[in-house]
C-alpha cells in the first residue's frame, strides 16, 4: 500500500473536519425548520380549527413535508456522523504510523516513501556473511518485522475505516427525503451507523436510576446527543432523568414513525391497531394544536405506550425550568383514548395554580399528566355499577406501577434546572392508590405536597407509613363520591379522610367522584393553592 503510506503520513483531515460540521449544521436547520412549520403554520392551523376538504388534504401535506423534514433531519445528523467518526478513526490511525515510523528511526531503521522498513547496517556489508557478525546485525534488527507490522497495521486499519464509511454513505437513501414514510428506513440506517461510530444501543442506561441517567446525558458531547436523538428516539424519549425537551422530540419522532406505519398498514390492521392509530392521531393533533400556544402552554410529551390500553405521559409547561411541579395521576378507566381528557384536566390545574403564583403567574408552573400504568376500567355512575366491578379492589395494578411513578418524579428532580422545583403529586381514584405504594416504598416519591380526591386507599394504614410529610398530605373527598365511601377502609389500604388515618382533610364543595376540577370550585381553587406552595382554604370535610 505505497500510495496509501504516504497520503495516510501526510493527510491534513480540516476539510473532512469542516464537512462533518457543515453536515451537524444542516441538520439544525432541517430540525428548526421542521419545529418552525409548526409553529407557525400546522399550529395556528389546528388551534383555528380549520375544517374542509381543503384543511383534509391541507394537514395531510403538512404532516407529509415535516415527516420528510424529520427524515432529512436524521440523514444530515447520520451523515454528520459518519464524516465525524471517519475523521477521528483516520487521525488515529494516522497517529499510529507516525508513532510506528518515528520509533522505527529512532531506533537507527530508514522507512521509505513506500512504507518498507530498511534493517540499519551496524556492520560493514562485507562481514555480513561472517559468523562472528551474523548475531550482531540480527539482535541490532530484533525489532525491524514490529516496526513492519506496526505500520501495515495503521495502514489497514485506515482503509478499512475508509471502505466502511464509504459503504454506510452509499446506504444513505436520498431518495428516502421523498418519501413521508422515509423515517423507518432511516432508523435502519442508524442502526448500521450506530456500530460504526461506537454508539450503541447497549451503551443507554436502562432507566433504572434516573440521575445516573441524567449524568450519563449530561457528560455526551452534544453531537452524540444529536445521534442518540436521531437513532434511537423510541429509546431515549423513555428515559427518566433526562431533559423534557429531549423526551418531547425524541418521543414526536417515534410517535410519526408509528403514525406512519400505521398509515402503510391500514386495510390490514386488526382492532387493536386501529385503536391505538385512532388515539395516537388524536394525540398529534392535540401536541399539534399546542405548538401555537404560550410558552406556558407548551405540550411536552414525555412517554406513550399502545400495550394494552395504552399510556400517555404529557406535561403542559416545561418542568425543567418551573417553579412549582405537578404530576397528576390519573384513576380508573383512564387508557390512551381519553389523553385529551387529561391534558384538559391539567390545564385546569395549571390555570388553578396560576391564580397564586403570584406574579411569576403561569410560567411558573407545569402540570403533568402521568398515566403510565394499566388503570383498572370501571364505571361509577351508580353504587350498583361499583358494587358490581372488581377491577380496583386489589392492589396488584397499583404495585406494578409504583416503580415507573417513582422513577418519574426522582428523573423530574434529576433534570431540573436551577432552583429545586416544589413538587406536588396529586391523583384522583385508584390513581391515589397507586401514588400511595410509590411513596410508601423505597425512597419515596420526593413530593413536598400530596393531594388525593376520590381515593379509596393508599396502601397503607396510616399516613406516617408514607414518605411524604403527614402535615402536607391533604385528602379531598365529596360527600357523595362513591369510591370513597364504598372502596375505602377495604383492600386498598385504611380510609385516607378518617381523622385517625393522620392526613390533612381538604376542603371540596362538588358532588360525585368526577367533580374535583368543575370551573369556579373550591376543590379546583384548592389544589391550584397547594402546587403553588400555600395551604388550602375552608378547613376540614366539605
Amino acid at each position: 500500500m505505497p500510495e496509501l503510506f504516504a497520503q495516510l503520513l501526510r493527510q491534513d483531515f480540516s476539510d473532512l473536519e469542516a464537512a462533518a460540521g457543515s453536515w451537524q449544521k444542516l441538520a439544525e436547520v432541517f430540525g428548526d425548520t421542521r419545529i418552525g412549520s409548526g409553529k407557525r403554520v400546522s399550529g395556528p392551523l389546528h388551534k383555528a380549527s380549520w375544517s374542509g376538504v381543503a384543511a383534509h388534504y391541507g394537514f395531510n401535506a403538512l404532516e407529509a413535508t415535516e415527516s420528510k423534514l424529520k427524515t432529512a433531519q436524521t440523514n444530515a445528523q447520520l451523515i454528520h456522523t459518519v464524516l465525524d467518526t471517519l475523521s477521528t478513526r483516520m487521525q488515529a490511525a494516522q497517529r499510529k504510523l507516525r508513532h510506528a515510523v518515528s520509533d522505527a528511526e529512532a531506533a537507527g531503521h530508514t522507512v521509505t516513501e513506500d512504507g518498507w522498513v530498511e534493517p540499519k547496517q551496524v556492520v560493514d556489508p562485507k562481514y555480513h556473511n561472517d559468523p562472528d557478525y551474523q548475531g550482531v546485525q540480527q539482535q541490532a534488527n530484533a525489532g525491524l518485522g514490529g516496526y513492519r507490522a506496526r505500520i501495515d497495521g495503521a495502514l489497514a486499519e485506515a482503509e478499512r475505516v475508509s471502505n466502511e464509511a464509504t459503504e454506510l454513505l452509499h446506504q444513505i437513501d436520498p431518495f428516502d427525503l421523498d418519501k413521508q414514510y422515509g423515517a423507518a428506513s432511516a432508523a435502519e440506517d442508524a442502526a448500521r451507523i450506530a456500530e460504526f461510530a461506537g454508539l450503541d444501543r447497549k451503551n443507554i442506561p436502562n432507566g433504572k436510576d434516573p440521575q445516573r441517567t441524567a449524568d450519563w446525558w449530561a457528560d455526551l458531547p452534544s453531537d452524540q446527543r444529536d445521534f442518540y436523538l436521531a437513532a434511537f428516539p423510541d429509546q431515549i424519549g423513555k428515559l427518566d432523568g433526562l431533559p423534557a425537551a429531549t423526551r418531547d422530540d425524541a418521543n414526536r419522532a417515534a410517535l410519526d414513525m408509528r403514525l406512519n406505519d400505521y398509515a402503510l398498514r391500514e386495510g390490514d390492521l386488526g382492532y387493536h391497531d386501529r385503536y391505538s392509530y385512532r388515539s395516537l392521531s388524536a394525540l398529534k393533533d392535540r401536541l399539534d394544536r399546542a405548538d401555537a400556544e404560550p410558552a406556558h402552554k407548551r405540550l411536552y410529551l414525555l412517554g406513550f405506550d399502545t400495550s394494552k390500553d395504552g399510556r400517555a405521559i404529557v406535561a403542559i409547561g416545561n418542568p425543567d425550568t418551573a417553579r412549582h411541579t405537578a404530576v397528576q395521576v390519573p384513576g380508573t378507566s383512564n387508557q390512551l383514548d381519553n389523553v385529551g381528557d387529561q391534558i384538559n384536566r391539567v390545564s385546569k390545574l395549571q390555570d388553578s395554580a396560576a391564580d397564586w403564583n403570584g406574579s411569576a403567574g403561569p410560567d411558573g408552573v407545569s402540570v403533568i399528566s402521568w398515566l403510565d400504568y394499566n388503570a383498572p376500567e370501571a364505571n361509577f355512575d351508580s353504587v350498583r355499577e361499583a358494587e358490581l366491578n372488581l377491577g380496583i379492589a386489589t392492589q396488584g395494578r397499583a404495585q406494578d406501577g409504583a416503580e415507573a411513578l417513582r422513577d418519574f418524579t426522582h428523573g423530574l428532580r434529576a433534570a431540573h434546572q436551577g432552583e429545586r422545583s416544589h413538587l406536588t403529586v396529586l391523583a384522583h381514584s385508584y390513581g391515589s392508590t397507586v401514588a400511595g405504594a410509590a411513596d410508601a416504598g423505597g425512597s419515596g416519591l420526593d413530593a413536598d405536597d400530596m393531594v388525593v380526591v376520590g381515593s379509596p386507599g393508599l396502601t397503607v394504614d396510616r399516613a406516617d407509613q408514607l414518605h411524604v410529610d403527614a402535615r402536607h398530605l391533604y385528602v379531598g373527598a365529596a360527600e357523595n363520591d362513591v369510591v370513597s365511601n364504598l372502596f375505602s377502609d377495604a383492600t386498598l389500604g385504611a380510609d385516607p379522610k378518617k381523622a385517625e388515618f393522620g392526613a390533612q382533610r381538604m376542603y371540596v364543595d362538588t358532588k360525585g367522584h368526577g367533580g374535583y376540577w368543575n370551573d369556579g370550585s373550591k376543590s379546583l381553587e384548592n389544589q391550584g393553592r397547594i402546587i403553588a406552595g400555600l395551604r388550602p382554604r375552608g378547613g376540614g370535610a366539605g
